[in-house]
């Protein structure tokens, strides 16, 4: 007798944590930091201290979350869980996809700079030759596609470490240019927000790390301890590549470049940074491929609830991966990406997933006063749901009075 195919439980804390890490590393400082020292000019690791320390509070409650409900979906439960609204659950979950999709076709905006560096293809061939290849990944199967996110992951890391070597000689004018690097007045303060906007962008990625919690041995312990270790490293990263550049280049300089990293490296070493560019194009797809496969698996979860048609939630019984889910989430990001420039996309990705986060944290308060945490299932102080809730409030305020 045939069984429905379900997903494959493949993955453990290492290979979760890499698929988190690779994510959040992605985008942001590989394709970002240029746009992020444009707004903040010098206090752009400020701006990303600031972004880290926003995004932390929800982190730690999405960790509660994906704990007590270890389940694919992941935000559209938790309101669902939350408010018991199937209208919310849907809103939020299409809210969450859309933005999966949007920061997918950011990337592969992010792609295209660095893909110049080696062979000047126009957009309109390298987008499309992009992201089917990854759609195609993507629906082989999940431990393929993490394991390709994983090895990708550890390069990014390296081409990180590299830019740091390279400038790391700019670190010896820190004592005297220390006054730069801080907001000598209170007018400088909006600007270092409205960066933190952008620079919240690059920590967007842990929260995808939910929706593929089917596919975790062992969700409960796995889950929230990844999403911390992912990122806490991906902070300490940011904080120092970001010191690195605004010290090794002047911010407006880093502004104008498609390519910011490669082109620290080339003004640290004198030489062209095919390696770092190479790397950088790695990571981007990298980005570009997590997102698409935590979109598709979210609408897999919701189709399964009756939130989305039911032709989402099929697997097929071969890959056992959601493949017409899959499908439709690749041609979205491509026309996406075709309509939008970088900035725009990633601007649109930050405000939906700051509206989610607010929701999510206002979720978690509701349930604690409902049920008490599952034995096993580690529960935070009540001020950290609360600091994530008035956080993500102010980030996107400063975005729309930005």
């Amino acid at each position: 007798m045939s069984t429905t195919p379900t997903l494959k439980r493949s993955l453990g804390t290492t290979l979760l944590v890499l698929y988190g890490l690779g994510n959040i590393l992605g985008a942001g400082i590989y394709v970002l930091i240029g746009e992020v020292a444009g707004v903040a000019g010098y206090l752009a690791p400020l701006a990303f201290a600031v972004a880290a320390l926003a995004v932390s509070f929800t982190a730690f409650s999405y960790a509660e979350l994906a704990a007590r409900f270890p389940l694919c979906g992941g935000e559209a439960i938790y309101l669902h869980e939350a408010f018991g609204r199937a209208w919310l659950s849907r809103l939020v979950g299409l809210l969450i996809g859309l933005a999966g999709m949007v920061s997918a076709a950011t990337i592969a905006n992010g792609f295209t700079g660095y893909l110049r560096v080696f062979v000047d293809l126009p957009d309109a061939i390298a987008l499309p030759l992009l992201l089917f290849a990854l759609g195609g990944l993507a629906a082989w199967g999940i431990s393929q596609a993490v394991w390709v996110a994983a090895a990708i992951t550890v390069l990014e890391v390296g081409g990180l470490l590299l830019v740091l070597v390279a400038g790391s000689d700019s670190l010896a004018t820190l004592p005297e240019r220390w006054p730069e690097l801080l907001p000598d007045a209170a007018v400088q303060w909006p600007a270092v927000m409205l960066a933190a906007f952008l620079a919240f962008y690059a920590f967007i990625g842990f929260e995808d790390m939910v929706n593929v919690a089917e596919e975790v041995v062992d969700p409960q312990h796995s889950m929230p301890r990844a999403i911390v270790i992912a990122l806490l490293i991906s902070t300490v990263l940011y904080a120092a590549v970001a010191l690195v550049a605004v010290l090794s280049l002047p911010p407006e300089q880093l502004a104008g470049s498609e390519a910011p990293l490669a082109m620290v490296y080339e003004a640290a070493t004198g030489e062209r940074a095919w390696l770092l560019s190479g790397i950088s194009l790695f990571a981007v797809v990298n980005g570009a491929l997590i997102q698409m496969i935590m979109a598709s698996r979210l609408f897999y979860g919701m189709a399964r609830k009756g939130w989305l048609p039911a032709l989402l939630g099929t697997i097929h019984q071969g890959t056992r991966t959601p493949l017409i889910a899959t499908a439709l989430v690749t041609a979205i990001v491509l026309l996406l990406a075709l309509g939008f420039d970088l900035v725009a996309l990633a601007s649109l990705t930050s405000g939906l997933i700051l509206l989610v986060f607010a929701l999510v944290n206002v979720a978690l308060l509701k349930i604690r006063r409902g049920a008490p945490a599952p034995p096993g299932v580690r529960s935070y102080p009540l001020w950290v749901p609360c600091c994530g809730l008035l956080f993500s409030i102010a980030l996107l305020a400063a975005q729309l009075l930005g």
